[in-house]
């Protein structure tokens, strides 16, 4: 441990710090994604922006596919130009920032994408060094202690994660939308006071960058990073001054941009002269097919802040033991569910150990996925009738939360043992590219409620998540060749997003 003296639950204090720090954003990130479509969903009579439901959920999902990709320049920046406490720091501010613009009360929309591009471009500098700097208060032999720090710090996300959305949601009742982003704001106000007031807690944890650039680099990245700053916006004068420029259209070309992304990338290692060797090449092939099955996954199991939060509005009776709560407290449900059920499958996996390979794991929270929404298409259709009770909502996340648990905790496991030599750094982030293409996806498949009802929605996308789980199935002989698989992994305490 580095330094010794007061201790955080036997932990370098330090990680009070960066716990606080990471829950307040999480507290600010979900408090937003809880309203966000139903504000932009809600006429303007109620004082949201009007959006068709369809566009709004693509905004939503677009929005969270650029949170996840901005990881990776976020983390270059860390280590090449800034250093990670101090990425952490203005990624934070910049976040606030973000949610301040939101809160402006003011009929034009401008405050809200500026709001909503500055959280994405502060989350990019902020959510991948944080933890960064959390494995760095341990020194290498202490791994133990490491990922008993980890359990602490992901716990911090799903407290954040819980308390949000009943907070902001209460806040924005009665189309107070603006009051339920100034709390976000003054949420991520406070983690960046602790922030600040613990900094010397972290006894010059991430101060430097890990290989800064020379001045001639530095000059050449800022005309790199200007010329392209330039094109992306006089592409978009030009297609504004065209008059066909929509925010419809906008989403759909990001969405196309996000596909691209690990289509150049997989290409890019597997036919580029990288001196891989034949066994690197097969792990790589199989790890696509993983990679594939992920963004499936997350394609379904993000479409919570959208679809499944309309349902609440829509078609549910919103009462808990009695107590009548918002649509956004719906949202709460999963990080509950996750702290709750964590326990068990983390000595599930321990017991089963190598008798469970990767592909099945995968496979498994591909058919959860895919039954929850079979549930939602029962849902949708007993709502055809009326309001049905919350509780098939909670079904619906404690399935999905199955899944989650079976998947995202080896996701980064399997990513970093099946990463060829020369990438093994890079391809860290290439775990939440996936997450990336999952959301940005979704959030396109609202407009098949053009041609489908509600429940035929739900069962087209339920039966895709079910088949490429099953597809996952039959081919796990085949996969744990290629990847050589002979390991146990650990499954992690938390949701690690």
């Amino acid at each position: 441990m580095r330094g010794s003296g007061r201790t955080f639950f036997g932990h370098p204090w330090g990680l009070a710090t960066l716990f606080g720090t990471e829950m307040w954003e999480r507290f600010s990130w979900y408090g937003l994604r809880a309203i966000l479509y139903t504000f932009m969903a809600a006429s303007p009579a109620h004082q949201g922006l009007g959006l068709p439901p369809a566009t709004a959920q693509a905004v939503v999902g677009v929005y969270g596919a650029l949170i996840y990709l901005v990881a990776l320049p976020g983390g270059w920046v860390a280590d090449r130009v800034l250093g990670a406490r101090r990425s952490v720091f203005w990624g934070g501010f910049v976040i606030m920032l973000g949610h301040i613009s939101m809160a402006i009360p003011v009929p034009a929309p401008f405050f809200v994408w500026l709001g909503l591009l500055l959280i994405i471009a502060g989350t990019g500098l902020l959510k991948p060094n944080i933890s960064v700097m959390v494995g760095r208060l341990y020194s290498e032999d202490e791994d133990g202690r490491r990922d008993a720090g980890f359990s602490l710090f992901y716990l911090g996300i799903n407290l954040g994660a819980f308390f949000a959305p009943i907070v902001v949601g209460w806040l924005a009742d009665g189309d107070r939308w603006h009051l339920g982003f100034s709390a976000a704001a003054v949420g991520m106000a406070l983690g960046l006071t602790q922030y600040v007031w613990g900094r010397r807690a972290l006894r010059g944890v991430g101060e430097r960058p890990g290989l800064r650039l020379t001045p001639a680099e530095r000059r050449r990245f800022g005309r790199v990073a200007g010329l392209g700053a330039g094109v992306v916006v006089a592409a978009l004068a030009i297609w504004a001054a065209s008059g066909t420029l929509t925010i419809d259209r906008l989403t759909i070309v990001i969405t196309v941009v996000i596909l691209i992304v690990p289509i150049v990338y997989f290409s890019y290692i597997m036919l580029g002269s990288h001196e891989l060797s034949q066994e690197e090449r097969d792990r790589m092939k199989a790890y696509i097919w993983l990679f594939v099955a992920a963004a499936i996954f997350w394609m379904i199991y993000d479409l919570a802040p959208s679809k499944l939060l309309a349902f609440a509005a829509d078609h549910t009776d919103l009462s808990l033991f009695g107590v009548h709560i918002q649509p956004a407290t719906t949202q709460s449900f999963n990080p509950l569910l996750i702290m709750i059920f964590v326990p068990v499958f983390a000595a599930l996996w321990v017991k089963l150990g190598t008798r469970v390979s990767t592909p099945q794991k995968f496979g498994f929270a591909l058919v959860m996925v895919g039954l929850s929404f079979v549930v939602m298409a029962v849902a949708a259709g007993l709502a055809q009738s009326g309001r049905v009770s919350v509780w098939w909502l909670v079904l619906v996340y404690a399935i999905q939360v199955f899944g989650e648990l079976s998947l995202s905790p080896v996701g980064l496991s399997v990513t970093t043992k099946l990463a060829p030599e020369a990438f093994k750094a890079q391809m860290l982030g290439v775990w939440f590219i996936a997450v990336s293409v999952g959301d940005a996806v979704g959030g396109q498949t609202g407009r098949l409620g053009a041609v489908l009802s509600e429940p035929a929605y739900y069962l087209v996308l339920a039966v895709m998540a079910i088949v490429a789980g099953v597809a996952l199935f039959m081919f796990t002989r085949r996969l744990r060749v290629l990847m050589a698989e002979h390991y146990h992994a650990e499954a992690l305490p938390s949701s690690i997003r």
